[in-house]
């Protein structure tokens, strides 16, 4: 397999906005864009690859010494990775454990990271507390639409990153673009979500009484990780050419968030996810771009 880029599946949910179709490329026939699944298989969605006719699920499936040894222990590909255009307020929500999702949802549960792309004066985002709740003043603060009150929120700016391990109760706010690492589920537990109404013209719905079993109810911590079992991330610029290398323990990822760059004789943009099979061995890209490298 070749060095090759990604073909994401879309999301069109009501928070998002026109920023990944306007700014990062994406060439979509969806009036909105609120999530760009850059490599991802899972049943809500999965990705290709240009020029190939298999699906990442195919390639897991198929031909996983390309995804790399690090992954055998999983069984499924171990994560997704998310371009998300917030031109709203996402909801307040909260994701299980492994433990307890795989219990109670026949599902793996989710951690995640950020790295902020874009940020809108004054935007941030919601991450735990200000302080240490009680269970009972969580419910009744959510009963009475003010959870925002105790949330712990964060300013922000380009450059960034943020880890949010499973059980931290939290929001990506309006004007934020990010790029998100997270392990391969889909599992959400919705505490608010501003009174918002769906495509339905009803309420979305909210997961308060799973929510508050899972949710961490301490103060917040920063957790300056950007790795986990699941998926490995840095930052990455290019200036003239710089070479790495994929070698048989897994594949190497770079989603551009700004410039552009070739290699093996084709050039990639603000936007696209560049994918390198494990097993490559060393390549080199030439040009200007800031890139998240991931690996397994």
């Amino acid at each position: 397999m070749k060095i090759t880029k990604t073909i994401p599946a879309f999301k069109d949910y009501i928070w998002g906005g026109t920023k990944l179709k306007t700014e990062f490329n994406k060439v979509v026939d969806l009036p909105r864009v609120a999530e760009s699944w850059e490599l991802a298989a899972h049943k809500d969605g999965t990705s290709g690859f240009e020029g190939e006719e298999f699906s990442l699920a195919d390639l897991f499936e198929n031909h996983r010494e390309l995804i790399g040894t690090n992954a055998e222990k999983f069984e499924r590909f171990p994560m997704i990775i998310k371009l998300i255009d917030a031109k709203s307020n996402l909801s307040v929500q909260v994701h299980p454990s492994d433990e307890y999702a795989l219990k109670n949802e026949n599902s793996y549960g989710k951690t995640e990271m950020w790295y902020v792309v874009e940020a809108e004066p004054g935007a941030g985002l919601y991450v735990g507390f200000d302080r240490d709740v009680t269970e009972e003043e969580f419910r009744t603060l959510i009963a009475e639409n003010r959870l925002q009150e105790v949330l712990h929120f964060i300013p922000v700016k380009p450059g960034e990153w943020f880890f949010i391990e499973a059980g931290t109760v939290h929001a990506i706010g309006k004007g934020v673009v990010i790029a998100e690492v997270q392990q391969n589920s889909n599992l959400t537990y919705r505490l608010y979500d501003y009174g918002r109404v769906g495509a339905d013209g009803k309420p979305r719905e909210l997961h308060v009484e799973k929510g508050v079993k899972v949710s961490k109810l301490t103060a917040y911590k920063p957790d300056k990780r950007t790795s986990c079992e699941y998926f490995s991330c840095e930052s990455v610029e290019i200036a003239g050419e710089s070479t790495f290398a994929a070698d048989e323990k897994s594949f190497v990822a770079f989603v551009i968030m700004d410039g552009s760059f070739s290699v093996e004789g084709k050039t990639y943009k603000k936007g696209d996810t560049v994918f390198v099979p494990a097993g490559y061995g060393k390549f080199t890209l030439s040009g200007k771009a800031k890139t998240v490298l991931v690996r397994v």
